[in-house]
């Protein structure tokens, strides 16, 4: 597109009001000539032509976001091209095809849809995506039989992910996720093995947090009194003895890494005499 267009398209934008609401899809105030074709949590999608579409968002953060995690794999065939950015909205490809939501309604989950989806997370690691699943609703399969995907802006920028395909584990449902973790476990026994792991390890958390949740409360009041058990202060004797334990402990353990510092110096100076003979 020429940069003609996309001023164009940004007057349009500007007469769209998009606002974000927590765990809802986004409201929005279409004063524009655009035709809103969707909406989710953090933008709404308006036609521009068969084949191009604007994504206008709610949080220019969240446009920031997507823009850098779909710059990402543009060189892939995985992710729609983008043509053009601005503050708050992103000219793109339109992605068609049927969302696997909608497909594995009435189709099969076949191994070689099992394929495609592993592609699609050996793509998400290679190109460098923090968070390397996607739910199935976001994923579309094509005429040829390949993937495209879109909403990858969470994909990027986190501070903690899981080490699993977890959303799109669940997103398949009990029976297809079975049915996938087979197909991975054929391709590759260490892969299955790693996130079957994961997945025990997640549901010995659920447990634990379980219990301890729904441990009995504790009486605070006599809490409080049984830790004067743990205080040394009170008691001089007690104290006298701690404090000179403590300094004991400082001064050992000082001398140790003094000793430590002076042997590796030691050795870097023998290298060095070695080095220049």
């Amino acid at each position: 597109m020429s940069a003609l267009d996309c001023k164009e398209i940004e007057r349009h934008v500007k007469k769209i009001k998009v606002k974000n609401y927590e765990d809802e899809d986004v409201f929005v105030v279409n004063n524009s000539a655009l035709e809103m074709i969707g909406k989710g949590r953090q933008g709404a999608v308006f036609l521009i032509t068969d084949d191009i579409c604007v994504k206008v968002y709610g949080d220019v953060d969240d446009c920031e976001r997507e823009h850098y995690a779909m710059s990402l794999g543009q060189h892939t065939s995985l992710l729609p091209k983008i043509y053009c950015k601005g503050n708050n909205f992103l000219v793109m490809e339109m992605v068609y095809g049927v969302d696997l939501r909608e497909y594995m309604q009435s189709q099969p989950l076949t191994e070689e849809l099992s394929h495609e989806l592993i592609k699609m997370l050996i793509t998400f690691k290679e190109i460098g995506y923090e968070r390397i699943d996607h739910h199935k609703r976001q994923i579309y399969l094509q005429n040829d039989g390949s993937l495209k995907v879109i909403d990858v802006g969470r994909t990027v920028w986190r501070n903690r992910t899981y080490p699993y395909p977890r959303k799109l584990l669940q997103s398949l449902g009990v029976d297809y996720r079975n049915l996938f973790i087979e197909h991975v476990k054929k391709i590759d026994s260490d892969l299955y093995e790693e996130w079957e792991y994961y997945m025990r390890m997640e549901e010995i958390s659920k447990r634990l947090y379980g219990v301890l949740v729904n441990k009995e409360k504790v009486d605070t009041k006599q809490l409080k009194q049984e830790t004067n058990k743990l205080l040394t202060t009170k008691d001089p004797d007690m104290h006298y003895k701690s404090l000179e334990n403590l300094v004991s402990k400082v001064v050992k353990e000082q001398s140790k890494r003094e000793k430590e510092k002076q042997e590796k110096r030691k050795k870097g100076k023998s290298k060095k005499k070695k080095d220049k003979k």
